[in-house]
């Protein structure tokens, strides 16, 4: 008996066929690798003028990106940095907030705890030279700042200051440092009940920012989280944030692409708010890794989603590093909220077309009326728990829709904003009365109580309006005149305070805070919200 299996024709067809594809696959692809190699070759030998081989080399990754989908794209080297810093959530320097004000260096307050505050650089004081390089009257631009005063930990930096009430020039030594970039923008008690937490990216240091936060507020019953103009950023961080809401190793989110296996993300512990009424806060800024979060607990009924449709940003990247310190963040996959919807909204009709897609929201009227928006039957989805409609193909769209409030918005408050105007009064006034105003409002909560915005202050806002040729208008400053007062008061509160204190003040005034509260703090239509 031969004991040798005779093979099987249809087996052997199927491998010759698939060798021979793939085969051809590579061919194909390289005689494109082949005729880029030539065309750039060619340029660099026989083209009538000089060519920047680097500009040239660059140009044409791009141009290739360009053509797959908008959150494909190229970062030189000199961009890596700058763009990681928010996301890796610290970089190396001295450590203050500062601002170019009158053409002198100021700063508006040291980092807690960090370099500068360390060896007494304060609120208000003027650097005027660093090391040898004189920074006053000079032009000095923001870049410039970042070149003199960032550098590697340990590294030290000679400052010198004029500080009002002192004669002489002081001088500092300041050794830098591992400086925090905040994810957790705002923490505080919107009442006695109700903890209010705002998060304005997904950083690498995020779920400890906000565990942290979640234990300085306990106890709690009810948390409103702020998701407004959060653009996104690591994955992990968004699944890390979800899992403190969502219980039972239910699914968070899943990625899947062409050349991307499905992976599943699942709650994996006991998350500290897993109980409690629970509000997220969305609107058109809100994207990605806002997405993912707020995709998960309204798929899951865990909570309310209040505010508007959401970006719509379902890719995810994956950053690629090149031989130059440059790198390729390109798309790999999409990801998909726990009822399978993927929220990413169309590109196919090119990069400015997506982008200008947030002006037509506002053309068509959808950030004022709900019944503008229109979703396509065949991206309807349940939630998991109870079954409510919820879509996919274009952002998270609100359990409960909140209209742009324009009816204390005019021209004459927009060229104020847009001019820098509100800002630079803020800063003349209480540099000006820094002193005064500490002695007079010595804690957050005497000064919300108490601070009003005098018309000396409005005065001096409209005049400084009138210098940038912003001329008043009555009629207008009328209109927008609460909306002006609060918005001298937040920033009053930024600079003598923290940036905590700025959204408590500002939030007093947002139609879609005010109406979380509401509906946080009432069982009965929070309840209702969930049917």
């Amino acid at each position: 008996m031969n004991k040798h299996r005779k093979p099987n024709p249809i087996k052997c067809f199927l491998l010759v066929l698939m060798l021979c594809g793939q085969f051809a696959f590579a061919q194909n692809v390289t005689q494109q690798m082949q005729k880029l190699q030539l065309t750039y070759q060619l340029i660099n030998s026989l083209y009538v003028d000089s060519v920047d081989s680097e500009a040239l080399a660059e140009e044409g990754i791009n141009a290739m990106l360009k053509s797959l989908d908008p959150h494909s794209v190229y970062i030189s080297p000199d961009e890596v940095t700058a763009m990681n810093e928010p996301l890796d959530g610290s970089f190396e320097g001295v450590g203050i907030q500062f601002n170019i004000f009158n053409d002198t260096l100021m700063v508006v307050s040291p980092v807690i705890g960090g370099p500068s505050e360390k060896v007494g650089i304060m609120a208000g004081d003027r650097i005027i030279k660093i090391d040898d390089k004189n920074v006053a009257g000079v032009g000095l631009k923001n870049s410039d700042v970042f070149k003199c005063l960032k550098g590697p930990k340990g590294t030290k930096v000679n400052v010198y200051i004029l500080r009002k009430g002192v004669s002489d020039t002081l001088s500092f030594t300041v050794t830098r440092d591992k400086i925090p970039i905040h994810s957790v923008e705002a923490v505080y008690k919107a009442s006695s009940n109700t903890a209010y937490i705002k998060i304005t990216r997904f950083a690498l240091n995020t779920h400890k920012e906000f565990l942290d936060a979640l234990d300085q507020l306990a106890p709690f019953e009810n948390l409103i989280l702020d998701l407004r103009g959060n653009g996104g950023g690591y994955l992990k961080a968004a699944i890390d944030i979800a899992d403190e809401f969502i219980d039972n190793n239910k699914l968070l989110v899943y990625t899947e692409g062409v050349n991307s296996l499905k992976r599943e993300h699942y709650a994996s512990k006991l998350g500290k708010f897993e109980k409690g009424n629970l509000v997220v806060l969305i609107d058109e800024g809100s994207a990605s890794a806002s997405e993912i979060v707020s995709g998960a607990i309204q798929d899951w009924d865990r909570g309310i989603v209040i505010g508007r449709r959401s970006f719509g940003k379902g890719l995810v990247q994956r950053p690629f590093d090149l031989p130059d310190g440059s790198l390729i963040r390109l798309t790999i996959a999409k990801y998909y909220t726990p009822s399978g919807r993927c929220i990413q909204k169309d590109y196919e009709k090119g990069t400015d077309a997506y982008r200008k897609e947030i002006y037509d929201r506002y053309e068509s009227g959808e950030m004022s009326f709900s019944d503008s928006i229109h979703f396509n039957d065949s991206l309807q989805y349940k939630t998991r728990l109870k079954g409510r409609v919820v879509y996919g193909g274009g952002g998270i769209m609100p359990d409960l829709f909140i209209p742009v409030d324009t009816t204390q918005f005019s021209d004459y408050y927009r060229d104020l904003l847009a001019s820098g105007t509100v800002n630079k009064v803020v800063l003349t006034y209480v540099d000006n009365n820094r002193k005064k105003l500490s002695a007079q409002y010595p804690d957050f909560d005497t000064f919300s109580k108490k601070f009003t915005v005098s018309d000396k202050l409005l005065s001096l806002l409209i005049s400084e309006g009138e210098k940038a040729k912003i001329e008043v208008v009555e009629e207008e400053l009328e209109i927008s005149k609460e909306l002006i007062n609060e918005q001298l008061k937040a920033l009053t509160a930024r600079d003598l305070f923290e940036t905590s204190e700025y959204y408590q003040i500002i939030n007093q005034i947002s139609p879609a805070y005010n109406k979380a509260i509401e509906i946080i703090e009432s069982s009965g239509d929070y309840s209702d919200l969930l049917k």
